[in-house]
């Protein structure tokens, strides 16, 4: 399906570990880059990591135009099997819609123990014209929003309108399932975020019927909070709430 070799750096991730396995995922128009540090991180602490590559992320925006939310979600369903297969203990992490499906994962798999959506998106009203039909075959990029300026991240230079049509119908299905997540969970939400309300992680603890959530708001970072300066934050708060459930 995709036309493009993946990028130097955008591939999929796959660390070996113990018997507690981490899903890392990444968002959209991003890549793994976002992730792989936290994902490294999760490793050297012992645990089994996957990163899967989101289906037509990583190599042009031509291909993820090509891509569906269906595709989205079957990258990470084969995340999971991977993990199955290894682990007996299974937490999900994500950036952005990499939260998104997060969530969705949560909503579907009950065996997943714990999962840590980091500036998950629900609701992104900036995309709410492009829902119907648009003159615009491409937006301007939507990645990089960091605080810390020297870092970037490797994402798309532009947007495709298809692809956000995608991601809606998306954060539609997710959104109006929230309550079918049980399990405990752990939020990140940036204080100041240019691509994603903060709101919504608000909107999403409310939601969800997990007993034990926890929302922990970043005051030093901007969307990508995961290359951001809360970065080691995210990582020590993510290791304490797996010791605490694996």
């Amino acid at each position: 399906m995709e036309k493009y070799p993946v990028i130097e750096g955008a591939d999929a991730f796959y660390f070996d570990g113990n018997k507690t396995g981490i899903l890392v995922l990444h968002g959209f128009t991003g890549t793994t880059q976002s992730v792989r540090e936290i994902g490294k991180a999760y490793n050297d602490a012992g645990y089994t990591v996957c990163g899967p590559r989101l289906t037509g992320h990583g190599t042009h925006y031509e291909d993820m135009e090509q891509s569906t939310y269906q595709d989205w979600i079957s990258s990470v369903e084969d995340g999971l099997k991977w993990l199955k297969k290894r682990c007996s203990t299974i937490f999900v992490t994500g950036l952005s819609m990499g939260g998104t499906l997060t969530l969705y994962l949560a909503e579907k798999h009950s065996e997943i123990k714990g999962i840590i959506p980091i500036n998950a998106a629900i609701e992104i009203p900036d995309m709410n014209p492009y829902k119907e039909s648009s003159e615009k075959r491409y937006l301007e990029a939507i990645g990089s929003d960091l605080k810390n300026i020297e870092v970037k991240e490797l994402a798309y230079e532009k947007t495709p309108v298809k692809s956000i049509k995608q991601i809606l119908k998306l954060m539609e299905i997710v959104k109006n399932n929230l309550q079918s997540v049980s399990c405990p969970a752990l939020l990140f939400v940036s204080k100041e975020d240019h691509v994603v309300p903060p709101y919504n992680s608000e909107h999403i603890i409310k939601a969800i019927s997990s007993e034990d959530a926890k929302l922990i708001t970043l005051n030093r970072s901007y969307h990508v909070a995961t290359l951001d300066y809360d970065q080691k934050t995210i990582i020590d708060q993510t290791l304490m709430f797996i010791q605490k459930y694996k």
